[in-house]
């Protein structure tokens, strides 16, 4: 990849390319506004997540599957998780696979019937509207439609490995999820399914581990060795095993679990264990080979996978008290799909302070800004404040652990302590990453307003020129 101008004239852009990207930057990417949209919309949903916790708090400590806490559930899963994971794929899976999008204006109707679908379902839920609900299931399922069509031209690509596996198995983890979801969100007054918990955490299993999960987890085999520097030496098949290992054993799972069937669970549930565990592997080996020094970065992906291991235990000790401690088994069950959705949030907002300013750093030198607030050539650290960074990461981490245990104990002052910092992390996130590109786009803007003028003969911007 080159990183300086060519005199060559370049290729003409593909419908789903960003056509004015600066050098060095790939030629498949979409536009920096088809990722930043989704990841916007994200920081948004976390922050409705956040403020419906604290609104549904006693109801959620009185009984977890209530229909106040599964809204607040489905605005951290949909709203914030599940765009944020969009936001992502549509940025990397042309990166991973060296083929544009089908189509931007795919891209962008795409996140438009994901943004309503995401906040009517909760809305609807919460609300008892079943009009609602239903729309937004209908929603989806043209949402999914129009994801599948757009990423399966660059998904069409052989090889590619492991990252290029888990983008196409978190298709069909996306498909089933949201099938399953849009029947049973179809006639919820009807009664023809009885959305029971087992059948409610089974479409949990599949959205958390067979799609965002299995997402996340090919990715960061890209994202990890750039922004570790770390290379592994030799071949490491612990990649390959964590992506197929979780999504089967997500599948089995949730199969198991929809139809309580406790051999298909403890299978699925120990293929998903050695899924997590080969992931965990990988990432112990990218640290250990890294050439960077410990930053925030590495310190939001090592909590993340602390929720992984501390979700795991959670599941196991709720699932062998739930036949003699059935209220106690709930609790914790609870508990450990707060502590997996903790493992992705962590993941997704510390790996945003990474992905943010490189695509706001190209989009700025596409518009010509080369230096920094300081004078000296623009970096990617000078793109947000890294004190507030770190307080992010102190918000996202106590308000995950907050809820964690408000959940689990039935404690409604921890539920609602968490709500309020979620919400505070997802305003937090959206502000720190985007108030420094903002100035630095005004102070580019005026300079160049102020050099036209002072430019004798020169038109001013908009006039025609001869």
């Amino acid at each position: 990849m080159t990183l300086h101008a060519s005199s060559a004239p370049r290729e003409a852009p593909a419908s789903g390319s960003w056509a004015a990207r600066p050098p060095g930057v790939p030629g498949a990417v979409p536009p920096p506004s088809v990722p930043l949209s989704f990841l916007a919309a994200a920081s948004c949903g976390l922050i409705a997540c956040g403020v419906a916790w604290v609104w549904v708090r006693s109801a959620a400590a009185a009984d977890p599957n209530s229909d106040p806490a599964i809204a607040a559930v489905h605005f951290g899963v949909l709203a914030a998780l599940t765009m944020g994971i969009l936001g992502a794929t549509h940025q990397f899976t042309p990166v991973i696979t060296g083929r544009p999008l089908r189509s931007v204006l795919l891209a962008r109707a795409t996140f438009v019937t994901w943004l309503a679908a995401s906040w009517m379902l909760p809305l609807g839920i919460g609300f008892e509207n079943v009009g609602v609900t239903a729309a937004s299931g209908g929603l989806a399922l043209v949402g999914l439609v129009l994801l599948a069509w757009n990423l399966a031209a660059p998904l069409s690509v052989r090889g590619k490995g492991a990252p290029v596996a888990a983008l196409r198995l978190a298709l069909l983890g996306a498909a089933a999820t949201s099938l399953l979801g849009a029947t049973f969100v179809g006639d919820r007054q009807g009664h023809w399914f009885a959305l029971s918990a087992h059948v409610d955490l089974a479409m949990g299993v599949l959205g958390l581990f067979a799609w965002l999960g299995v997402t996340y987890i090919g990715v960061a085999q890209k994202l990890w060795p750039m922004f570790m520097l770390a290379h592994l030496p030799g071949q490491h098949r612990s990649g390959t095993v964590s992506v197929w290992a979780t999504w089967l054993g997500a599948v089995v799972l949730a199969g198991g679990l929809a139809h309580g069937a406790p051999i298909a669970e403890w299978a699925g549930a120990g293929v998903l264990g050695i899924g997590l565990g080969a992931h965990l592997a990988s990432l112990w080996a990218h640290l250990r080979h890294r050439r960077r020094k410990a930053d925030l970065h590495l310190l939001f992906v090592a909590t993340a996978a602390a929720w992984l291991v501390t979700a795991a235990g959670l599941a196991l000790a709720g699932a062998l008290l739930l036949p003699h401690h059935e209220r106690l088994g709930v609790t914790l069950v609870t508990a450990s799909m707060v502590a997996s959705g903790g493992w992705l949030l962590e993941a997704l907002v510390g790996h945003a302070h990474k992905v943010v300013p490189f695509i706001v750093w190209s989009l700025l030198r596409s518009e010509g800004t080369r230096n920094g607030p300081s004078g000296k050539p623009l970096m990617f650290a000078d793109l947000y404040h890294h004190g507030w960074a770190a307080t992010t990461y102190g918000t996202v981490t106590t308000g995950i652990a907050a809820l964690c245990a408000g959940l689990g104990a039935s404690w409604t002052p921890a539920i609602a302590a968490g709500g309020v910092l979620l919400a505070a992390t997802g305003v937090l996130a959206v502000m720190n990453l985007s108030a420094r590109p903002l100035r630095l786009r005004i102070a580019a803007r005026v300079s160049t307003d102020v050099a036209v003028i002072a430019t004798p003969g020169r038109p001013a911007p908009g006039e025609p020129t001869t």
